[in-house]
Parts: C-alpha cells; structure tokens; sequence
C-alpha cells in the first residue's frame, strides 16, 4: 500500500516515515502544503496522512482543492489535540478521521488499517479472503487456518493490495504505482518475480496472470 505523509516536524516526519514503511507501507513524504497538494494530484495514493499546520499552503486548503478536483483518497488529518475546531473544519471539506498530537504511532496504524477496511467494505477485524488471514501487526498470512507464512516486505504490501482488491484486473503498472514510493526504482520484471513468490507459498492458482493485461486475485481457474 502506498502513503503520502505531509508532514512539516523533520523529526516527526522521519520518525513516522520510519515506523509506516516498517508497518508494510511504501511512503512519499512532502514537507510542506504546496510539494503535497501536488504529490496528491499527480501520484496515486491509497490513503493520506495530512498535517494541517504547514508552510506556503494550509492543510486545509491542501484538502480543499484535491475534493474540489474529485480526488476522493482518503485522508487522516494532524490537529493539536485540543483545536476542536480544525477537526470540524476538517471534516466539512472532506477529512476522512483525525488524530490529536501527540500521538502514539499504534494508534495511526490503527486508524489507517480500520479506514482502509471500512473503504473496501471488509468489516472483519483481519483481512481475510480466497482461505487467507492476513496478520497485518506480524506481516505473516495463514493458508486455510492452519499453515503460517512469513513474509518480505514487499510481499506484505502486493499480498495486502490484492486481498483489499480481489476479483479485480490489476496491471503491472498499477501494482508498482501502490507497492513503491515514487523515488524507488524497482527492476522491470520485479512484479513477476515477486507474484512468483507468492505463489509459491500461497499456492499457484490464487493469483491468476491474464496475458498482455494484469493479475487477478482470487479467480477460480
């Protein structure tokens, strides 16, 4: 899963940085309003973290103009804890949640996992599917309630992509778009050999190639 955090702290920032990617996340970071209203108009996102305090555009107006251009990702937005009144404003222009500073880092994982599921219609406290639970705190997935395995971090965010999209044609582009952050440089055929992998611990036939188009997970062969 991909993530924009804007963020002005340089401390805040890194250290959130850290603990997202650390939690299966590939994270783009912009430093102020401008650099992220841009990063969220042009590069695709499945979900914000949005400061509301920044320098040369408020986060507000941030969120303002991607609603009004019908950016509809979602969005957690920064407040201090006690500015009631942010979080209102906030949400009126299109905030998705909020979380008061400071915070505990357990907490905005919580937040992002439950708005991400509740974005995809799956109410279930762990993401399962196709005889799959997705253990997203260990980064491991059982086969059928029973078989454990571990899992790289790069198979962690593919896997948690198609189960949060099953049934759906995703391309390759589309797949590297949402497994790594704009500055990464992944090899041409890194998709393929990491769907290889997961095959090869999941079972062949749970990803499915359409040639010349894409993957689908969960598609009965």
């Amino acid at each position: 899963m991909r993530l924009l955090l804007v963020e002005d702290d340089p401390g805040l920032s890194r250290s959130l940085k850290a603990d997202l990617e650390r939690a299966g996340f590939a994270v783009d970071l912009a430093m102020d309003g401008e650099s992220g209203e841009f990063l969220g108009m042009t590069e695709s996102y499945d979900i914000v973290i949005l400061d509301l305090g920044l320098p040369k555009m408020p986060g507000l107006e941030v969120l303002r103009r991607w609603r009004q251009a019908g950016n509809h990702v979602p969005v957690i937005v920064l407040t201090a804890r006690d500015a009631w009144h942010e979080k209102v404003d906030g949400f009126k222009v299109g905030a998705d949640d909020y979380l008061g500073k400071p915070f505990h880092i357990e907490e905005l994982q919580a937040r992002i996992q439950a708005l991400l599921k509740r974005i995809h219609g799956m109410m279930q406290p762990q993401l399962c599917g196709c005889g799959l639970t997705l253990d997203e705190d260990r980064q491991t997935v059982s086969v059928d309630g029973a078989q454990h395995a571990e899992l790289t971090a790069i198979e962690f965010r593919l896997l948690r992509y198609f189960m949060l999209h099953p049934g759906k044609l995703l391309t390759k582009t589309h797949l590297l778009e949402h497994v790594y952050e704009c500055d990464g440089d992944p090899a041409s055929n890194v998709i393929e050999v990491y769907i290889n992998r997961l095959r090869r611990k999941l079972g062949k036939d749970l990803i499915a190639t359409r040639r010349g188009q894409g993957y689908i997970f969960g598609e009965k062969p």
